[in-house]
């Protein structure tokens, strides 16, 4: 079955972390939240790690350097060392330095994390777009970026100068809430030029390239909380992704998810990769997980049986995702989620 086809989460007889060799995890959602690790994510990762697993750190945050994202995974108890770390700004100031010569000056729109990774590929950050500078790069720049920097990524872009953004993402979790991400920032740069940029982060294939390249893995697992830059990044780089519900993603947008973002496999938290993953099997008109067995009504998906509710959500998804297609599924599954508290 071809990944644009997945109809259903797939079975796994060995736990995954022992079936794959590097983990590339998502952070924000996956193994913290706030700032502080989510529960079970400490034990499971260095569990993982005695087994062999590599462990490596994917994030579209440009902000911070990869020896700052280290540093705080260490505090949290999860040691790490810079190496470990995967950014957009890594990704984005290889994808400029594949487009303009050694040493040519960039103009940064960001935070130190994307100076750090331009001068690692021998470009210069400089402030001004009368710097003269070759490309134009945008990263997340933090609550405080001054406005007048988004100026002077439009004087610049304006002129012609090629423009490249680490991610757009909209919005970012903070500790009081969702604020702008630097997708909006990018926005305002869009709508003074109507230019376009070149953008590098997940779920676009720089960035797993990126990741492939500094990590060497040859059978990695893609773990994310998000559809749409997670899953979506491993759908990109055909590989397989695990889905955990510990972030931003719940059970209705999951049965709804179109191919792209259809995930390999499902489970509540980073405890899914030490164990095996149920077989989901069809069964008469419908599939069956555990002890649930989910059908496609005329209307809605139906539900029946007990235990445990993952492998009823597992059911249901292959329900869903069969009646769907390619396309995304709209019947209603609001009761059968109710029933498994989803």
């Amino acid at each position: 079955m071809s990944q644009g086809a997945r109809t259903r989460p797939e079975g796994s007889g060995q736990a995954l972390s022992k079936a794959y060799d590097t983990a590339l995890l998502d952070l924000d959602g996956v193994v913290y939240a706030g700032g502080n690790a989510i529960a079970h994510a400490v034990d499971s990762l260095a569990t993982a790690r005695e087994g062999g697993m590599h462990l490596a750190y994917v994030t579209n945050n440009a902000l911070r350097t990869p020896d700052t994202v280290a540093e705080h995974l260490t505090e949290l108890g999860i040691p790490t060392g810079a190496d470990d770390v995967i950014t957009s700004a890594q990704a984005v100031a290889r994808l400029i330095s594949e487009q303009v010569p050694a040493g040519s000056r960039v103009l940064v729109i960001g935070g130190e994390g994307l100076r750090v990774a331009l001068r690692e590929r021998g470009l210069e950050p400089v402030e001004s777009a009368d710097d003269d500078p070759a490309a134009v790069v945008q990263g997340f720049g933090g609550p405080d970026l001054p406005w007048g920097r988004f100026a002077e990524a439009s004087y610049a872009v304006a002129r012609g100068v090629p423009w490249f953004a680490s991610n757009t993402d909209l919005t970012i979790p903070s500790g009081r809430g969702i604020a702008p991400g630097n997708g909006a920032a990018v926005e305002v740069v869009r709508i003074a030029t109507g230019a376009e940029p070149q953008v590098a982060g997940k779920p676009l294939p720089p960035m797993h390239r990126e990741t492939i390249l500094r990590t060497g893995a040859k059978r990695p697992l893609v773990v994310g909380d998000r559809l749409d830059t997670d899953i979506e990044g491993a759908f990109n780089g055909e590989v397989d992704s695990l889905l955990v519900l510990t972030g931003v993603t719940d059970g209705a947008q999951l049965l709804a998810a179109p191919p792209q973002h259809r995930p390999t496999y499902v489970d509540a938290d980073l405890r899914g990769m030490l164990t095996g993953q149920p077989e989901v099997t069809e069964a008469g008109e419908g599939f069956r997980c555990g002890g649930w067995s989910a059908r496609v009504g005329e209307e809605r998906l139906e539900l029946d049986g007990d235990g445990e509710a993952l492998d009823g959500l597992r059911a249901l998804c292959a329900a869903a995702w069969t009646a769907a297609g390619d396309g995304v599924c709209e019947l209603d599954g609001g009761k059968a989620l109710a029933r498994l508290g989803l």
